[in-house]
């Protein structure tokens, strides 16, 4: 339970009991990796549809089903992962019955405003903001996996009160699902995954709005939309409800981005309403060289490759 000894490592991690509140993409493969990875305590999965919880259990995910949030109090460790906006408002309710030591992780993908909440839990309890950079365009219990988490970042945000034991806890976890673990505050952390993940979706968007006007004049647009399309455009497939809660979550960040981008794409403009071969081409050439370094797992800094 919640006043046995220091977790510092996946072997003591896998006795530990956990409760999942959310059993869609996120919450079911943290549960299927778990028990991948021989986790040997109790798996309590809390979902509100039934037949979630049935499925789950039919995976072998879990070990118990509830679809009443008291359950986590059987829990050392309580995770949290379900869309932003409902896990924000899951957090008084969940910390009424939460045990005095145990801890609480969310999965959310903005951190500034749910570690703001976390702060402001009953100070029995011990809170780490958590957000893994994995995820699929798709959502739900039927296309969890028990990979999803493997050789992926999983970014910890350790508020002020976060105990060296419960961040050994975070680590422990993410080790246990063969993620790297990467420390860092939340507003840092809402900065760059309004860049890196926020952005592309709202341009991913765009553009499928954008040809669907285009098709409403030409239909054949869509018959020529190939790879291209395809894989800039993929993004514009996920849930836009999870991302709306995402999105309102993290606006000031989101909206830098934006106007930064805004300005990218003013200065490609300039550059070709003057035919500045030189200018632009040497653009092209800087994002393709950003580019590869990327997909060769460079580390790329200042823009320099």
């Amino acid at each position: 339970m919640a006043d046995t000894p220091v977790i510092e490592n996946a072997t003591t991690f896998r006795r530990r009991s956990v409760a999942i509140v959310g059993l869609g993409l996120m919450g079911g493969s943290l549960a299927l990796a778990l028990k991948a990875a021989g986790h040997q305590g109790r798996l309590i999965g809390i979902a509100r549809r039934p037949q979630t919880l049935h499925t789950a259990q039919a995976l072998g995910a879990i070990d118990d089903a509830d679809s009443d949030l008291s359950a986590v109090s059987a829990a050392d460790l309580v995770i949290l992962a379900t869309p932003v906006r409902t896990l924000l408002r899951q957090i008084p309710e969940v910390t009424q019955h939460m045990q005095p030591g145990a801890l609480l992780l969310d999965l959310g993908s903005t951190k500034q405003t749910v570690c703001a909440a976390l702060a402001l839990t009953p100070p029995a309890l011990q809170v780490l903001g958590g957000h893994p950079m994995c995820g699929k365009e798709t959502s739900g219990l039927e296309v969890a996996e028990a990979t999803l988490y493997q050789d992926k970042t999983f970014v910890l945000c350790p508020l002020s009160r976060t105990s060296p034991t419960s961040l050994a806890t975070g680590l422990a976890l993410i080790e246990a699902l063969g993620a790297r673990p990467l420390v860092m505050e939340p507003a840092r952390h809402d900065r760059l995954v309004a860049t890196i993940s926020h952005l592309p979706y709202l341009l991913a968007a765009a553009l499928v709005n954008l040809t669907s006007q285009v098709g409403a004049d030409d239909a054949e647009v869509w018959q020529v939309a190939a790879s291209g399309f395809r894989d800039t455009s993929r993004l514009a497939g996920s849930d836009p409800a999870m991302m709306l809660d995402i999105l309102l979550t993290n606006r000031p960040a989101v909206r830098a981005a934006l106007a930064a981008f805004r300005q990218e794409l003013e200065q490609l403009d300039a550059w070709l309403a003057d035919d500045d071969e030189t200018a632009l081409l040497h653009r092209l050439q800087a994002a393709q060289a950003q580019r590869l370094a990327f997909a060769r797992g460079q580390v790329v800094s200042g823009g320099q490759v």
